[in-house]
């Protein structure tokens, strides 16, 4: 392979932070990576920073710091626009970048399905800035119901709809819900004799967590609807008009809080022709996840579906795991001449779920076994731990956790505000460059 091929990364997520990490500092590359945001997070705990039990900081780092060390990688703040594949050239929000080598790594974004309605009016729960928002509005609503007298407008503020009962839909209901009996009787002690809300978690499937086992699916259930959770399956959320959220099955919930977890689908680019995409608009992939139709483009993680895998013919799980295994792989391939590249070949290392105190599942891999209750519970607090990007995040999260473990509370139930960016960088000159 020659000397210094320039690698461009789009997306510094599980897949590519994870390869950039195996290829830093490798006298065959020069690498860029390219995000929208300047900092990586941890979106498997997105959720927690929503619901005000944990801080941004302790679920994200910015890329400089990390890549600061790797003398190989540059970082380039900025969002993809086309592909221009004929000059090897993509181009950005702010310039245009070459390539010898294009590796897409973008993840996912929400899908609504098409409804308008759903995407202009629910609370989205993707990113660092929709976590902050819905947590804004719920403390917001919460502070506004103790205003309420009427007793049916009130509810409205305190009932939360979440739709998609996946592993976020299902730690999300659990997390409102213990705030419900503990923290919200805390803070707003103006509800504690009156009328409060509901909590409803809506799926199109037959039962919550419909990827795991039927022990976890089970348990999942039961500790919910201990919990209080309205549990809504085989039922989809059809419409929202910010004030009552419509059910496939004819039923309305009055409610001003939708929180939409229900499904996600890969994000398209000018310039890749329209059989590039498979399923769920992923590019369709090799088994050396070598994006079909293109000699020296590559997709990984979320974004991919691969061709070759009998035992997922719908494409891996968009999970961390196949993100990360993915890209050793392709790390490891790129580091050898062609003619010894190996093919992908997923590990399935189980799937983890909480509920919440003390209650988590876990399937192993293949479904073969399960376990849940509080062992699951220890086992997904050191996954998540040492699933986090730097040390520094590890121990601010552990640390956070032992206290709300001690104390049933937290302190980040802050709304903040900021100014609309647009206000803050106006007179600024925006800066195009090629490189």
């Amino acid at each position: 392979m020659d000397l210094n091929k320039k690698i461009i990364v789009i997306g510094g997520g599980f897949a590519g932070l994870e390869l950039i990490k195996r290829l830093g500092n490798s006298k065959k590359h020069d690498i860029v990576l390219v995000d929208s945001n300047n900092y990586n997070f941890f979106p498997p705990l997105i959720y927690q920073v929503s619901s005000g039990f944990m801080e941004p900081s302790s679920i994200s780092y910015p890329f400089r710091k990390i890549l600061r060390n790797l003398k190989n990688v540059r970082f380039r703040l900025g969002s993809l626009e086309q592909l221009v594949p004929d000059e090897n050239k993509i181009i950005l929000n702010n310039g245009e970048l070459k390539y010898d080598i294009l590796i897409m790594a973008t993840g996912t974004e929400t899908n609504y399905f098409g409804n308008k309605n759903i995407e202009e009016k629910c609370l989205p729960m993707k990113t660092i800035s929709d976590a902050l928002s819905l947590r804004n509005t719920i403390l917001t609503r919460l502070d506004l119901a103790t205003r309420i007298e009427n007793s049916e407008e009130r509810k409205k503020y305190l009932t939360f709809v979440i739709a998609g009962a996946g592993p976020t839909g299902v730690e999300l209901s659990g997390i409102i819900a213990e705030m419900s009996t503990s923290v919200i009787i805390k803070d707003y002690p103006e509800l504690k004799e009156k009328d409060t809300g509901e909590i409803y978690l809506i799926d199109g499937q037959k039962t919550v967590l419909s990827s795991m086992s039927l022990n976890a699916q089970k348990y999942a259930s039961k500790k919910l609807s201990k919990y209080g959770v309205n549990l809504v399956m085989d039922t989809f959320v059809e419409d929202f008009d910010g004030e009552t959220v419509q059910l496939s099955n004819g039923n309305k919930i009055n409610s001003k809080n939708l929180i939409w977890a229900a499904g996600v689908v890969a994000k398209v680019f000018k310039g890749f022709p329209k059989n590039s995409f498979g399923n769920n608009k992923r590019l369709k992939t090799n088994q050396f996840n070598q994006v079909h139709l293109f000699e020296n483009i590559y997709a990984l993680g979320d974004c991919a579906i691969m061709d070759g895998d009998k035992n997922y013919p719908n494409g891996h799980p968009q999970v961390a795991q196949p993100a990360i295994q993915q890209a050793k792989n392709l790390a490891d391939n790129l580091l050898k001449s062609q003619e010894e590249w190996k093919p992908f070949v997923y590990k399935d290392k189980g799937s983890l779920a909480i509920i919440g105190r003390n209650k988590a599942v876990l399937d192993f891999p293949k479904q073969k076994y399960s376990l849940s209750g509080f062992i699951a519970w220890l086992i997904w607090i050191f996954v998540h731990i040492m699933g986090l990007v730097n040390f520094k995040n590890k121990i601010r999260t552990l640390y956070n956790w032992i206290g709300y473990y001690i104390y049933k509370d937290q302190s980040f139930r802050m709304i903040i505000k900021p100014n609309n960016l647009r206000k803050q960088l106006n007179g600024e000159k925006t800066y195009h460059n090629k490189v």
